[in-house]
């Protein structure tokens, strides 16, 4: 199953989408009026994702719209937390002139930062020094605390892509990377949110990209992260309880831009691509604040 956020005429929406190659998609608030309208409160909704397939497959011609006509929302417009992983491949550790870790930093996302697919990341008039991160997101489907190893894959609702678009230079005033992390309209989010049965289990040996203009910058494998999405859910359950909507930000590979000579930065006009293999391709061009 895949499903998507979106608004028309001012109203936010969900829809379900066919496969990874659909150019539109079912409705849900035609096809299904009696579901929320929100992915996350569908999500919290015991057989939410279910009763929203089962009314996508007998939807009417009349539910189907184009993606393209309608704007696209973060995938979880509204999650209680966005926990981000750093450093969590061992070959952006090194470009990064850092040692391999020992424990995974982490930090938190707010929700002013996110974008929808194919909505602008802004450049900040703070900075020029706007860098690109491939990174597969996790959303949590149900309240988890204390995983283990046995039962970690259960509380995941499905995966999509990120791109934890970061201000290096403010990242790096501070010995914590929040304040880099947190520019709005800097961290795209989406297309869709595609349920566990339809990659292999913690979304391991899938490839992940990102493209600049079209040119391959990031090229690696969810096989190499130093800590899998098992060994994430664990660690972080170790310390607080994730709740149904909250999403985990896996952290990205070698290739970033502020690791080149000379460094590459996104700048207005550019485009910039996240994919992940099986999950989707999230496109997002850049703009200069206004």
């Amino acid at each position: 199953m895949r499903f998507l956020s979106f608004e028309a005429h001012g109203q936010a929406g969900i829809g379900w989408v066919k496969d990874i190659h659909a150019t539109d998609f079912v409705n849900l608030t035609l096809a299904a009026p009696e579901l929320p309208r929100n992915l996350k409160d569908l999500i919290c909704t015991p057989g939410g994702l279910a009763a929203a397939n089962a009314a996508a497959l007998k939807a009417p011609a009349s539910a189907v719209q184009a993606m393209a006509s309608v704007t696209m929302l973060p995938l979880i417009p509204n999650p209680g937390k966005i926990v981000c992983m750093g450093l969590n491949y061992a070959d952006h550790a090194k470009e990064g002139g850092n040692a391999r870790p020992e424990y995974p930093s982490f930090f938190l996302r707010g929700n002013s930062s996110m974008v929808g697919h194919n909505q602008a990341i802004v450049r900040p008039k703070a900075s020029t020094q706007l860098d690109y991160e491939a990174e597969l997101a996790v959303i949590i489907g149900k309240q988890a605390r204390h995983l283990s190893a046995e039962n970690a894959l259960d509380c995941i609702a499905g995966y999509s892509c990120f791109n934890d678009g970061s201000i290096r230079n403010y990242q790096r005033k501070s010995s914590q990377w929040t304040i880099g992390k947190n520019f709005d309209a800097t961290g795209p989010f989406g297309p869709c949110l595609v349920t566990p049965d339809e990659l292999p289990p913690g979304a391991a040996g899938l490839r992940i990209q990102s493209r600049l203009n079209g040119k391959v910058m990031q090229d690696a494998n969810t096989d190499v992260f130093l800590w899998n999405v098992v060994e994430a859910l664990r660690i972080i359950t170790e310390c607080m309880t994730l709740e149904p909507g909250d999403v985990i930000i896996t952290g990205t590979p070698a290739g970033v831009g502020y690791a080149r000579t000379p460094p590459v930065w996104m700048a207005p006009g550019d485009i910039c691509e996240i994919e992940v293999e099986g999950v989707g391709i999230l496109s997002n061009p850049i703009v200069d604040e206004r």
